[in-house]
């Protein structure tokens, strides 16, 4: 089976006694509260979905990821994965112990501070999140995030008894162990994952089964933390998953598992961050099609796809099986691509979550180019109710 990132598959989690201890421990500590992008980057580092990591990274790891896409130790990693303090709150000092908690109190486990600093939000946003189109502005949702925070981070490694606990999906939160468990079990030795925050389309499809073509397996794995408000609710989108692989795909070469981190809404440098945290679930192929990750105009079409060309050979296992802009080819009347069909504009229509989001904001029903009609009813019917979160 593939190797983790880094080599090792990370445990940052105790149980048992241990936990017992640790929690008594943190209740006397000095705290940092997270917000919900720190506790889903909590969970996915205390169970090895961002291997090497063993904590929240430090000054020095953290500058060489915004200027070189790597760790200070090398390793390829492309986006900063940090804890910053809130509103005017003073930064601990190096070598302090930290309890972690949400909002509500609740202790999570505890971080060894090795590393603080004061943040320069506008070069984060400006070496993470510029594309090839534009220069990352105010406007991009990364600055919507970033302007929320205070003025240090804090780096350390972590020790976490109990991980966050949620309303939705529990049954699909599969960990790295587990899914590879899986695999393992169903006898997958490739496996190609599907990277979405919104409802598969048949544009999705199309590309999703010619992974199938080339792999054992295809995990569908829907990222279920933080997205921008426009974006479809997760509960929503669950249900047109299961609508459409129940019916449209098989079964035995198909999974469905959550993904828990929250959008960056970093295209390139995002669609690195997707491939290196699937590879530590076993994953051996991603998809990369238009615009991964993308928002706006920010990036170029394909530079999601072409960024992973700056990387050399064994900086990452994972391969991507990168797609050119599909469409619905009204001549042969399929999903395509240029590669495919000899279709000319007239006959090709082409799709994107964004514009399926747009009919149904004005009560159109998306054509069944577009849409599966059992997805399309599950939308319709969603966006005919008041918002869920």
């Amino acid at each position: 089976m593939i190797t983790p990132h880094g080599g090792t598959l990370i445990n940052r989690l105790v149980e048992g006694d241990a936990a017992a201890s640790l929690l008594e421990k943190a209740a006397g500590l000095p705290s940092m509260t997270l917000n919900s992008r720190e506790i889903s980057d909590l969970e996915m580092i205390t169970v090895g979905a961002m291997s090497p990591l063993q904590g929240f990274m430090g000054e020095e790891d953290y500058n060489n990821v915004l200027e070189n896409m790597r760790m200070a130790d090398g390793t390829a990693w492309p986006l900063p994965v940090v804890l910053a303090t809130k509103g005017d709150d003073t930064a601990p000092e190096v070598g302090t112990t930290l309890a972690l908690k949400n909002e509500d109190g609740t202790i999570y486990g505890t971080m060894d501070v090795t590393s603080v600093w004061t943040m320069d939000k506008e070069r984060e946003l400006d070496l993470c999140f510029s594309g090839s189109n534009e220069k990352a502005d105010h406007n991009h949702p990364a600055w919507g995030y970033i302007e929320t925070l205070g003025a240090s981070y804090v780096g350390g490694t972590i020790t976490v008894a109990t991980l966050p606990k949620y309303e939705k999906h529990n049954d699909y939160r599969l960990t790295p162990t587990q899914t590879r468990a899986s695999f393992e079990e169903k006898g997958w030795e490739t496996i190609a994952a599907f990277q979405t925050r919104n409802p598969i389309h048949r544009a999705h499809e199309y590309l999703t089964k010619c992974a199938l073509e080339q792999t054992d397996g295809l995990l569908v794995h829907p990222l279920v933390g933080d997205t921008k408000a426009d974006d479809i609710p997760s509960d929503i989108r669950m249900q047109c998953y299961h609508a459409l692989l129940e019916k449209y795909y098989p079964m035995d070469r198909t999974m469905l598992g959550v993904y828990p981190q929250a959008m960056r809404y970093g295209g390139p440098r995002e669609a690195v961050l997707h491939a290196v945290c699937r590879q530590n679930y076993g994953i051996t192929h991603i998809i990369i099609g238009r615009d991964h990750a993308g928002v706006g105009t920010y990036y170029g079409t394909f530079d999601a796809q072409s960024i992973f060309d700056q990387y050399n050979p064994g900086d990452l296992e994972i391969q991507t099986l990168r797609f050119e802009h599909s469409f619905f080819c009204k001549l042969t009347g399929g999903m395509a691509t240029t590669k495919s069909s000899p279709a000319g504009p007239e006959d090709k229509i082409f799709l994107s979550g964004t514009k399926v989001r747009e009919m149904l904001s004005n009560g159109e029903r998306p054509p069944e180019e577009f849409s599966r009609p059992e997805v399309a009813d599950i939308l319709i019917a969603a966006y005919a109710q008041p918002a869920t979160a």
